[in-house]
């Protein structure tokens, strides 16, 4: 499903964000029009899918936007903990539109997504965040929201849904509760790390510098993994190449338009006046915006 949304409060500078950390594929774009804020998202069925729809699910909200991946300023994409293949190809798609493009990437703490999502839908700002790790275990961390500012308690920790200790004044927010409901130690409200909420923490994120290039950006595990299976690795390989050529096909497209506009100016006859154009420099980002320093989550 997709929503495009008129005015939104959280752009001030083109970002693209997704998550394929969970069951769920969650993509959003957050640009500039018209001196206004634009939100355009899509959620769609994500696991072992994400691989063959996330590049898909992201080239329809550039359409809904009419923007390339050149007018980005950044991807920002959730970095774990989550499922192993889908915090891979969250990591291999980011590095390949970004390469690409010139762009930097954004890592963000799934956790941490997940906290401003139960923010935002329930207003709690304390808030213990948990996320299903399978095999009968659950990722969790505690949040405080603080002047504007999550502010991880303490380290990621893996455990069983019962070890999970609720500290005093915390709600316990997670995607867990259906599956693991009669082994939490308090209802959970649900909550998910989506790409609404990657959007909404990426200006503080930008603003603190913990933007990367694109070839330094590295997924989040907190459990070790066996070796990964051949299909997981012919997707991923697969995953990667498309988005480097889409990219590279992109930013092929918009310099072969801007040669031709050129060659175009060049050729007509001059009437003794400057001709009209703009004043920036093609590709040119806006600056990012300057938000206060996040203390980030727990690496």
């Amino acid at each position: 499903m997709g929503k495009l949304s008129g005015r939104d409060n959280r752009a001030t500078v083109n970002l693209l964000a997704f998550d394929t950390s969970t069951e769920t594929l969650f993509v959003g774009l957050a640009w500039m029009a018209g001196g206004q804020a634009r939100l355009a998202l899509h959620a769609s069925e994500g696991g072992r899918e994400a691989s063959s729809t996330l590049i898909p699910s992201v080239q329809t909200v550039l359409a809904q936007a009419g923007l390339g991946l050149s007018d980005l300023n950044a991807i920002a994409f959730g970095r774990g903990p989550g499922s192993f293949t889908g915090l891979r190809t969250a990591c291999a798609v980011a590095q390949g539109l970004a390469l690409g493009a010139n762009l930097p990437v954004l890592p963000v703490d799934t956790l941490m997504a997940l906290a401003e999502d139960a923010r935002q839908r329930h207003g709690c700002t304390e808030v213990l965040a948990a996320l299903d790790a399978r095999m009968g275990e659950v990722y969790a961390c505690a949040y405080r929201f603080e002047q504007g500012l999550w502010h991880a308690q303490g380290e990621v920790s893996l455990g069983a849904p019962e070890a999970l200790v609720l500290p005093l004044g915390f709600v316990l927010a997670s995607n867990v509760q259906a599956a693991y409901a009669g082994r939490l130690p308090a209802p959970a409200l649900p909550a998910q790390p989506t790409a609404d909420a990657l959007l909404r923490l990426a200006p503080a994120l930008l603003a603190a510098g913990q933007a990367q290039p694109a070839d330094q950006a590295l997924p989040l595990y907190v459990r070790d993994k066996v070796a990964q299976t051949t299909a997981e690795r012919e997707a991923l390989k697969a995953a990667l190449a498309t988005a480097t050529a889409t990219a590279t096909a992109t930013a092929t497209a918009t310099a072969a338009t801007a040669t031709a506009t050129a060659t175009t100016s060049a050729a007509s006859p001059s009437s003794g006046q400057d001709a009209p154009g703009l004043g920036a420099t093609a590709g040119r980002k806006p600056d990012a915006p300057g938000l206060a320093h996040p203390t980030g989550g727990p690496r």
